[in-house]
């Protein structure tokens, strides 16, 4: 079974301040990756704050979940990510798409798979300090030596899947679906045969927001946003593939869409989510108790699930930060329970040094007591 790594995603709107305070939490209470929306227009810009969390944690990995080939020039995304790589040493991923609420607020289209897949082979040369052919110029970072950051892909169709599954390091799934995820997958394994890869070899994530508790209703409403967002990327779908190649739980809740304003992206309460249906909430999300949790997140990992990201921006996000590490986290990591266990023992060792020494004190009042009253 694969090991199941955690990791967060900013939506890039909060204060820069209590996310880098996150960012540290993540990292001490087990969290492997730490992502961020990149939308220029929508919300604060990614790199500054990446070379913040870079300088500012030793561990986490960091990076875009996930940015485009367009309105990202491919030597100076190679130039930012081989600086923040020095600055990281070597911790920097790249997440990547075709470009939604980024390109859309802009009023154009995402872009295309063969776009995404030359600007991935050009990324990879440039960070390696390797030449590329730039429109007739040769181009090349001669100061680029930290590593090559490992790319992930993000997709839905089958398309965008199999190109994944041919040039990924990791692949983007953006929903806890089970279901979907299988059918997903099929096409990511498609596309490494296709290019004689290792489909073992390629990472999978599957990214979903989550609310812990037991009131199911509320914790509906503090995600319900999600599917709305997934919705963009279904109609594409349907435009291109049609509704009889698609499973149903991917395109039947469109249906009632009206419509979707990107001023309200990823908005905890908007309208845009007015059509989505509780059952497709459920599916598309992790909600619930703890143990509904693990159990859900336990049924990505016997598929092939390697990292579990959070959308963290449903409020709250510090408690849920802090109930994945103390909970979560360890269930899925077994050198988490003994991180755990050592510190309860030093704890239990301080209590017990401070008992003794209560007891001591105690004892010598008592015969400085006495001493005083025979005096």
């Amino acid at each position: 079974m694969a090991r199941m790594d955690f990791g967060i995603t900013f939506k890039s709107d909060m204060d820069w301040r209590r996310e880098l305070k996150i960012v540290q939490q993540a990292e001490a209470v087990g969290f492997k990756y730490v992502w961020s929306f990149d939308s220029h227009v929508l919300w604060q810009a990614i790199f500054p704050r990446f070379a913040l969390w870079a300088y500012h944690t030793k561990k986490v990995h960091i990076g875009p979940l996930v940015t485009n080939p367009v309105v990202r020039d491919v030597t100076v995304c190679a130039s930012d990510f081989a600086t923040l790589q020095r600055i990281s040493g070597g911790r920097m991923e790249l997440g990547i798409g075709r470009g939604d609420s980024s390109r859309r607020r802009l009023g154009k289209p995402p872009t295309t798979m063969a776009h995404l897949e030359e600007f991935v082979e050009k990324f990879r040369k440039l960070t390696a300090g390797e030449h590329i052919d730039y429109d007739g110029t040769d181009v090349f970072l001669s100061w680029a030596d930290s590593g090559v950051p490992p790319v992930w892909v993000a997709g839905y169709g089958p398309i965008a899947l199999r190109s994944a599954g041919r040039i990924a390091d990791g692949v983007v799934l953006q929903f806890a679906d089970p279901h979907l995820i299988k059918w997903c997958l099929q096409f990511v394994k498609e596309g490494a045969e296709e290019a004689g890869r290792d489909y073992s070899q390629i990472k999978i994530m599957a990214c979903a927001p989550i609310w812990i508790g037991s009131d199911l209703e509320y914790a509906r409403e503090r995600v319900r946003w999600f599917p709305a967002l997934v919705s963009n990327h279904v109609v594409d779908l349907l435009k291109r593939y049609g509704k009889e190649n698609l499973p149903p739980e991917l395109v039947t809740y469109v249906e009632t869409r009206k419509g979707y304003d990107y001023l309200h992206h990823a908005e905890v309460g908007s309208s845009n989510a007015e059509f989505v249906p509780d059952e497709i909430v459920d599916r598309y999300c992790v909600i619930g108790t703890i143990k509904d949790h693990i159990a859900k997140l336990e049924e990505l990992q016997s598929l092939g699930v390697h990292q579990f990201n959070i959308y963290l921006m449903c409020g709250d996000e510090e408690k849920q930060v802090a109930a994945y590490g103390r909970y979560v986290i360890p269930h899925f990591n077994g050198k988490k329970h003994i991180a755990v266990a050592k510190t309860s023992a030093k704890k239990a060792a301080k209590r017990a040094q401070k008992t003794k020494a209560a007891k001591k004190a105690k004892t010598t009042a008592r015969k400085a007591a006495r001493v005083a009253a025979t005096a």
